[in-house]
């Protein structure tokens, strides 16, 4: 079965798929973000601002959705067209665990909004009402507390601490380790 791309609307967003034409768009979001999101994120690879990066990882997202192994949104606002924010689901796993994690940044600008409650909401009813996953994970930094508060406002649930969790700009990080669970999952 081919997988139907994700189109998914909101109150005031529109989450897919990033297109090649999204490419610039991508781009300005990094870069105009790129001081606020560094001290959440991997150090950045040497070609992560440029097109032909991007271009490539674009490729990578449409391959692994269709391949059911990956779900990488862009938000966009529906009022200007500007992408302002990321979210990605990934490691996907089938068989009698179906879980999957999640990962999310917004843009500076465009934080206190509502924005990825609603953007987060919508995308985690797909994932459980189309790609079928009982459980989502989302883990965050102690001192994240804006993240924790979020996944809370959504029903996650604290599981554990996992100590030099991630290697986040260049030093490993202690993560708080929460999941979300799809009570309605059928098979």
């Amino acid at each position: 079965m081919q997988l139907q791309q994700p189109y998914i609307v909101t109150k005031r967003l529109l989450l897919r798929l990033a297109s090649q034409e999204d490419v610039p768009l991508i781009l300005k979001y990094y870069t105009d973000n790129k001081a606020y999101l560094t001290p959440f994120y991997p150090i950045w690879s040497e070609f992560f601002f440029t097109e032909a990066y991007w271009n490539n990882e674009l490729e990578i997202a449409v391959s692994e959705f269709m391949k059911g192994q990956s779900l990488r949104l862009v938000i966009f606002s529906q009022t200007k067209s500007t992408i302002i924010g990321v979210i990605n689901f990934g490691t996907f796993i089938r068989g009698a665990a179906q879980f999957c994690t999640v990962g999310y940044s917004l843009a500076e600008k465009e934080q206190g909004k509502g924005y990825m409650t609603e953007a987060l909401q919508a995308s985690i009813d797909y994932v459980f009402e189309e790609l079928k996953m009982h459980r989502i994970m989302a883990n965050y930094m102690p001192h994240n507390q804006k993240s924790g508060n979020l996944l809370k406002r959504l029903g996650f649930v604290v599981e554990g601490y996992a100590r030099d969790y991630l290697l986040i700009n260049n030093q490993w990080q202690d993560h708080i380790l929460t999941s979300l669970t799809n009570y309605r999952w059928e098979p």
